[in-house]
């Protein structure tokens, strides 16, 4: 039997894979983040399914559940918000898995930050202005940064970079990445990205801390930080271009 490490995305109940649909389906076992995971999600499951909420567990209680289902011959879901890569903590759910010896398989998920941009209705990568994103977080509640991955080490290169994980700290974020962005540069802020109830700011790094404080924004936020957000005269994509030599292209 086996684990499966599923995406459950970023909080609207339609944004999971068909994959994602099927898993929790034929799934007696499912393990999910009750503060995050959209109840409608969970509709998915088999009638009879054993349902464990997760948002008080620790770690040892919630691989010992997915050991048990493993042991009893049930295959278990394990939802993850958003993508199983970026955050989600299964690394570490992995590394003791794959001591018990139980087997386990990841489904992708969408994230956040794509589901933010998304909304915003912005690619992130933008033709001679930004070509890469940084995914990071702050440490304040959470496992230390590595040695060197500062916000702003990272915002050196004046990337897009989304900010998980950290809007309860805006005053701080905006105080690390000033110096290296600049006070006009552009800024988003997406809590609940997806769901109804979703909060989109819109702002400059200069003027964002105060309008999160006055939405109330203190959870489940992304934070969108750079010229992407606001670029209007960059030049068209070569992948498109008349230019293009097109003769090896099937």
């Amino acid at each position: 039997m086996t684990i499966h490490f599923i995406g459950a995305g970023p909080g609207a109940a339609d944004l999971i894979t068909l994959r994602a649909r099927n898993l929790i389906a034929a799934s007696p076992v499912c393990l999910y983040a009750g503060s995050l995971v959209d109840p409608a999600v969970l509709a998915h499951c088999p009638p009879d399914a054993r349902l464990v909420d997760t948002a008080r567990l620790t770690l040892d209680e919630i691989v010992g559940h997915l050991v048990d289902a493993h042991a009893a011959g049930l295959d278990a879901a394990r939802l993850c918000s958003g993508d199983p890569s970026v955050f989600s903590a299964v690394a570490e759910q992995m590394r003791r898995l794959d001591a018990a010896g139980v087997p386990y398989d990841v489904c992708p998920g969408v994230s956040a930050y794509a589901a933010a941009a998304a909304e915003l209705r912005r690619e992130l990568t933008v033709p001679g202005v930004a070509q890469s994103v940084v995914l990071t977080r702050t440490s304040e509640n959470a496992s230390a940064m590595p040695a060197g991955e500062t916000l702003a080490a990272l915002g050196a290169a004046r990337a897009t970079m989304v900010i998980h994980l950290s809007v309860q700290r805006i005053e701080a974020v905006v105080a690390d990445l000033l110096p290296v962005y600049g006070a006009d540069t552009p800024v988003a802020v997406v809590a609940w990205a997806s769901r109804p109830d979703q909060v989109v700011l819109r702002g400059r790094l200069d003027d964002i801390a105060a309008a999160v404080r006055a939405a109330g924004v203190h959870r489940a936020a992304v934070i969108i930080v750079g010229d992407a957000l606001a670029a209007g005269g960059f030049r068209d994509s070569h992948l498109y271009s008349v230019e293009r030599d097109r003769s090896c292209v099937s």
